[in-house]
C-alpha cells in the first residue's frame, strides 16, 4: 500500500508518550540504560531490563535506546566533535536530511547524552520525499558552508536515493551513493574526513565528527525536543518508582 504521509511528522500518540508527565520516565530510563552499557550489558538485554522495570512503551524503549550511550562512547564522541568551519565534512545523508525533516514537522526530538539530536523516524529501506525535504536540503547547505570539503553519502539500496543526490546536486554539492554511507565514511576517517550524523555506533568508529542539526534546530523556536542530555549522571534507580 502506498504510504500517504506528505509530512514527517509525529506519531498520533507521541503527546502522550512524550508528555512533560513522561520526560522523567525517559531521563530514568537513559541513565539506567547508559549506566548498563558502561558496564558492558548487551544493548538489546539491557534495554528490555530497562524498559520492562519503568513501563516503558515501544516508542519510548526506542527514545531510551537512542539517547543513551556509555560513558566511553559519550566521552569519545564529545571530544571528537569539530566545528564545520575549515573541515573536511562526510555527511550521513539521510541521517541528517530525515533529522532535519523531522524538525521542521514538528516530530519529537530527541537530544541524546551525548548531546547530539535525533529523531524517531525509521526508514527501513525506503525514504519518501516529504513537503518539508526541499527546506531541510537549503538548511543543512547553509550550516555546510565555511567547510574546506564537502561529500554527500547516500545508501544506493535506499528506494529513491538518486532523486535526493540529484537535489543535492542542484545546491552544486558533491554526492556519492554507496553501498553503505556507514562503511564509506568509516573509511574515510582516517583521510583527515570527519562524519556529519548522529549514528551512534558510527560515530564511535570515527576519529572525528561534526553537529549539523543542533544550530538549524536551534533557530527553531517551536521545535519539539525532549532533552536527555544531563541523564546518567547520578546512581541509577534499582528499584525506583514505575509509569511511563
Amino acid at each position: 500500500m502506498p504510504d500517504p504521509r506528505k509530512h514527517r511528522g509525529p506519531h498520533p500518540r507521541d503527546t502522550a508518550l512524550f508528555s512533560v508527565e513522561r520526560t522523567a520516565a525517559l531521563r530514568r530510563g537513559t541513565a539506567d540504560l547508559s549506566w548498563l552499557l558502561t558496564r558492558g550489558y548487551a544493548d538489546k538485554a539491557a534495554l528490555k531490563l530497562v524498559g520492562d522495570h519503568l513501563q516503558l512503551q515501544r516508542r519510548q524503549r526506542l527514545a531510551v535506546m537512542r539517547a543513551a550511550c556509555s560513558d566511553a562512547a559519550r566521552a569519545h564522541r564529545r571530544a571528537t566533535r569539530r566545528p564545520v568551519a575549515d573541515a573536511r565534512v562526510a555527511v550521513d545523508g539521510f541521517n541528517v536530511l530525515i533529522t532535519v525533516e523531522a524538525a521542521l514537522s514538528g516530530a519529537v526530538l530527541l537530544r541524546g547524552r551525548d548531546g547530539l539530536l535525533r529523531d524517531m523516524s525509521s526508514i527501513h529501506g525506503t525514504y519518501r520525499r516529504v513537503a518539508e525535504t526541499a527546506d531541510a536540503l537549503g538548511l543543512l547547505v547553509a550550516e555546510l558552508a565555511g567547510a574546506e570539503d564537502v561529500c554527500w553519502y547516500l545508501d544506493r539500496p535506499v528506494s529513491n536515493s538518486g532523486r535526493v543526490a540529484a537535489a543535492i546536486r542542484e545546491h552544486g554539492m558533491r554526492v556519492e551513493l554507496v553501498d553503505s554511507a556507514d562503511t564509506a565514511l568509516a573509511g574515510l576517517s582516517q583521510s583527515g574526513w570527519v562524519g556529519a550524523t548522529a549514528d551512534g555506533p558510527l560515530l564511535d568508529r570515527l576519529a572525528g565528527g561534526v553537529d549539523l542539526t543542533s544550530g538549524i534546530v536551534s533557530g527553531m523556536p517551536d521545535a519539539w525536543l525532549v532533552d536527555l542530555s544531563q541523564c546518567g549522571e547520578e546512581i541509577p534507580s534499582g528499584t525506583g518508582s514505575t509509569g511511563a
